[in-house]
């Protein structure tokens, strides 16, 4: 295993070769947690959220759990991150915990790689592209029939994602520099939110959160709540950002777990003030009518500014697109670098020293996603899939606490944390199906065992496609990319 300790953190290698250089810091670390996490979620999740929770108090009540599974969560990966301090996230923690287990222990690793770099990964970010093209294009369009602006949608969307590639690709620094900014602008707009709400809250706009009336229609069956926390696990998806680039923070060892300590509680407040912001505002029936929460809040309460909501969430959406991506090339990359996708994904550009060709793809398949689709289908479809890596991780964290209690671990959490984020992971993935099957879920078990058709024969008897070489020499030379000849301590 490799050295968790942060020596050689703020150098682009040790020994030759071409290598990612460490060039995030806390501050980008801290921005790159917050803008990933802020996008959409937050001004589309109230709604699901109190449609599935009945009242307006449990859905409060559901924003806040959702940020306390989502802390759990993080702080977890915060001692997998600084055990394990390799890119890649949940695929280099899968890898290192039921590797050395059998000849089957890398196939949980594989499978994640799989399912995240061709289906997951590339799919949030040509939603979070989709809501921004909806927002550019809402001013122009009004209330237009749906068919008269999903071309448009989709061509802003198409743009949105080939500006944030071309970023990417041409620099780490570009990529952190437009995160900074967007984070900054879409908190912004979430302090305006907030900022209206308290004046609301002054003027005694209270009559939907008095106690007696807010738990008022609360749903009784547990297992409908579990929808309602994918809605809300959705806003706070990207908890684990970080992680996916361990191998360019600097001091990864104390910035991880600082930079999630400071991030995500972060996010948690500023939801759940905007939350209640809302509720000053709108009544239960206008939220769940409302095709844009965060627009007809602004309507009613800024009047001429209200435009200024629309710009800001199509900020906060760029900006969710672009640390998604950032962090996104990083699986294929260091998946591809352990051998288990095609080795030119983990070439690195000689002289921009980022991912590129695994950059590339995932841009690609993010663009072929750009169809029309049903949001909350598509939520639960990923958390699914999302939560199973997850449970699985965590996993890998107690089985690591077992066979290697002897490594050094800068951060360590309390047993009982991992615990129970295990239980809220099998809640999470067989209450839905209680509650109501639904044919998503089964594609999303589906498309994950698909990955064994590919395991078995490339990676588990090793079987060799005589032209690879071919054309893995071709595309080196063609990008400019070489191969990743030494790691990052």
């Amino acid at each position: 295993m490799a050295s968790n300790k942060d020596k050689g953190d703020d150098t682009a290698s040790q020994g030759s070769g071409v290598v990612l250089k460490r060039q995030v810091g806390l501050i980008s670390g801290i921005a790159l947690i917050v803008g990933s996490m802020v996008g959409s979620g937050i001004f589309v999740s109230p709604k699901g959220i109190l449609r599935e929770a009945g009242s307006v108090g449990m859905s409060l009540i559901i924003w806040v759990l959702c940020a306390f599974l989502s802390m759990i969560g993080a702080l977890c990966y915060s001692e997998l991150g600084t055990l394990i301090p390799k890119s890649g996230g949940e695929y280099a923690y899968l890898k290192e915990a039921f590797g050395p287990l059998g000849v089957l222990g890398e196939l949980p690793a594989f499978l994640f790689a799989w399912t995240y770099t061709l289906i997951i990964k590339p799919s949030i970010v040509s939603i979070i592209s989709l809501i921004f093209g909806t927002y550019v294009v809402e001013p122009f369009f009004g209330d237009c029939a749906e068919e008269y602006t999903s071309v448009p949608i989709k061509l802003f969307a198409a743009l949105s994602i080939l500006i944030i590639a071309a970023i990417n690709l041409y620099s780490v620094k570009g990529a952190s520099f437009v995160q900074n900014f967007f984070t900054a602008a879409k908190l912004l707009a979430l302090v305006i939110i907030i900022l209206v709400g308290f004046v609301q809250l002054i003027k005694g706009q209270t009559e939907h959160l008095e106690p007696a009336n807010s738990f008022e229609g609360s749903a009784t069956n547990i297992f409908k709540y579990s929808i309602a926390f994918y809605q809300g696990l959705w806003a706070y998806e990207s908890w684990n950002q970080l992680n996916f680039v361990t191998e360019e923070l600097q001091k990864p060892s104390k910035n991880l777990p600082l930079a999630i300590l400071i991030a995500v509680p972060l996010v948690a407040v500023c939801y759940i003030l905007v939350n209640i912001a809302y509720f000053t505002t709108l009544s239960p029936q206008e939220l769940l009518s409302s095709g844009a929460v965060g627009v007809d809040f602004a309507e009613r309460t800024l009047g001429p500014m209200a435009w200024i909501i629309p710009f800001f969430v199509c900020c906060s959406t760029f900006g969710a697109a672009n640390g998604t991506l950032f962090a996104s090339g990083r699986i294929p990359y260091v998946a591809a670098r352990e051998g288990h996708l095609p080795q030119v994904l983990s070439f690195i550009h000689v002289k921009r020293l980022t991912p590129f060709v695994s950059l590339l793809v995932t841009t690609v398949i993010a663009l072929l996603m750009l169809i029309p689709g049903d949001f909350d289908t598509l939520v639960n479809y990923f958390s699914f899939a999302t939560w199973i890596s997850y449970g699985g991780t965590v996993t890998g964290l107690l089985v690591l606490r077992v066979t290697h209690p002897e490594w050094e671990r800068p951060f360590k959490v309390p047993i009982i944390l991992p615990i129970i984020f295990l239980i809220a992971s099998l809640y999470l993935l067989i209450a839905p199906i209680i509650n109501e099957p639904a044919v998503e879920f089964i594609f999303a078990l589906l498309f994950i065992l698909a990955g064994l058709l590919f395991y078995f024969p490339f990676i588990y008897f090793g079987v060799k496609v005589t032209c690879m070489d071919s054309v893995t020499l071709f595309l080196q030379k063609f990008f400019k990319v070489a191969p990743s000849t030494a790691k990052v301590a």
